[in-house]
């Protein structure tokens, strides 16, 4: 039995492209919230919703642990919770309807929850936990099983006696103590799932870390209403601990830092990598960072302390897209990054997005180039997304119809006005990927497939335009900010150049 039991609404099975990579990582997020918990005195189960399925499962540990509150507490470090899936918001609404059929207070927590937090408080949820909610979970929860006021409390959404939503104060909670948390409840769930998962699908058991939350880079297209931009880093000496506990103790093979931004600080990165060699618990490890961090002396000191893999947020190989995306990088900063991991003869792989206003063939013809002239060990393709919160959103808010999030994510639906239509943009994505697995191919027949994807993008282009798209109200040079959208046809019918 247990006062809190802890879930989320990840079920891996429920994303299909996700299935097909088999790369579960345990849910951080939720594991921290256990430990704050713990550390307020309050007695806490989780049920991991990742790999077990939630029917029957879940219901069966409501009936084993008899919680008077249950917690529906996203991941807010992994980028696939962050994406505010409909599958996933689907199962929230179904697990509470289950934890108040048990006679539960039901939580919530999470990008999704805080974007949509009326429809979250419709479909059962009696409060949703607004900003980094550690702190606030606690002062709730304390206060729901002690008898105590608790409307008041900060960061609460709910709905009064008459139905309205009330957020209990303006600001956004921050948990400026997350970096001195015990470490994630790990003990609490069950690894052996993953490790077979893992194992019999890449032959080695990977597990995630976090050494820092948020970013403090403004990206007009990523949505942060969990951290903002505040950021905060754990002591180098307890990341280091933490990794050789999990390898002694797991035997964890390989780290994935799920970091929003990992390397921001360099002395950091240096006192780290002495950590691991003092301890003698490198393992191999990806990142995620960005080009313009990859310093040489940074670069050496992820190689000590045993990075192999680095995913950089690219997005376009033109500099006009990325400054209308407020990207502050410049396309010679990824030119230089790719050479300094290379010559440390560790992985570089690129985040591309298609289909961000304003667009054109051009600009994709010059990420292309810039692909094929760095050649990256791998890339990850995605479609603009807007996302509430985010300046790209408020752009193009009046497009979006009905259809407002991914249903998983592989859904890569574009909800707005784009250049080109889902069907060139998808013909893209599998040419580029096929051409960059062609690469490291044994396989001689796979140059010709791509050359076969490629020849139906250039049959799909002219097809395909969309001829009310969005685009930059005037052009952005590689040394301008970005400019403000406006649709395509409201500029012609303005007599306007094009």
């Amino acid at each position: 039995m247990a006062d809190v039991l802890l879930t989320h609404s990840y079920h891996l099975p429920y994303d299909p492209k996700q299935v097909r990579k088999m790369q579960p990582y345990a849910p951080l997020g939720t594991l921290y919230a256990a430990s704050a918990l713990r550390a307020g005195d309050i007695s806490v189960a989780v049920f991991d919703t990742m790999l077990e399925a939630p029917e029957p499962g879940f219901v069966d540990s409501l009936k084993r642990v008899r919680p008077r509150i249950v917690a529906i507490y996203e991941d807010d470090f992994n980028f696939l919770s962050k994406m505010c899936l409909t599958r996933m918001r689907e199962l929230a609404w179904q697990l509470a309807h289950e934890a108040h059929k048990a006679g539960a207070v039901v939580i919530a927590h999470g990008s999704d929850a805080t974007d949509q937090a009326e429809a979250y408080l419709r479909n059962g949820i009696d409060f949703v936990l607004r900003g980094e909610a550690e702190q606030t979970l606690v002062e709730l929860c304390s206060a729901i099983l002690s008898g105590h006021p608790h409307l008041e409390i900060p960061g609460l959404v709910y709905l009064d006696g008459a139905g309205i939503p009330v957020q209990s104060a303006d600001r956004t909670p921050k948990n400026v103590s997350w970096n001195t948390l015990p470490k994630p409840a790990r003990e609490l769930i069950d690894l052996e799932p993953y490790r077979h998962a893992w194992t019999s699908a890449h032959g080695q058991f990977s597990a995630n870390v976090v050494a820092s939350r948020g970013c403090p880079y403004r990206c007009n297209w990523c949505a942060k209403p969990i951290s903002g931009n505040k950021f905060q880093i754990r002591p180098a000496r307890s990341v280091a601990a933490e990794i050789r506990e999990l390898k002694e103790m797991y035997g964890v093979q390989h780290i994935w830092f799920g970091d929003d931004v990992f390397a921001l600080n360099h002395h950091w990165v240096q006192d780290f990598a002495n950590e691991i060699e003092t301890m003698h618990c490198a393992l191999p490890f990806k990142i995620q960072s960005r080009a313009d961090l990859m310093t040489h002396t940074t670069v050496a000191a992820l190689k000590r302390a045993g990075c192999a893999e680095v995913w950089m947020g690219v997005e376009s190989g033109s500099q006009k897209i990325l400054n209308a995306m407020d990207k502050g990088l410049r396309v010679s900063d990824v030119v230089t990054a790719r050479s300094r991991l290379s010559d440390e003869n560790i992985r570089a792989c690129y985040f591309l997005q298609f289909g961000y206003p304003g667009e054109s063939w051009e600009d994709i013809q010059q990420t292309i180039a810039l692909v094929r002239s760095t050649r990256p060990d791998d890339i990850g393709i995605s479609f603009s997304y807007p996302l509430p919160g985010t300046v790209f959103y408020e752009r193009v808010q009046e497009q979006i119809g009905a259809k407002r999030n991914w249903t998983d994510s592989d859904d890569l639906c574009v909800m707005f006005r784009a250049t080109y239509k889902d069907e060139f943009y998808k013909a893209l994505r599998n040419a580029l990927h096929g051409e960059v697995n062609s690469w490291r191919s044994a396989d001689s027949s796979e140059p010709a497939e791509a050359d076969l994807l490629w020849q139906q993008v250039f049959e799909l282009e002219p097809k395909m335009r969309n001829a009310e798209a969005t685009t930059l109200a005037r052009s952005v040079s590689s040394d301008t900010d970005a400019q403000d959208l406006v649709p395509l046809h409201a500029l012609a019918a303005a007599g306007r150049h094009i």
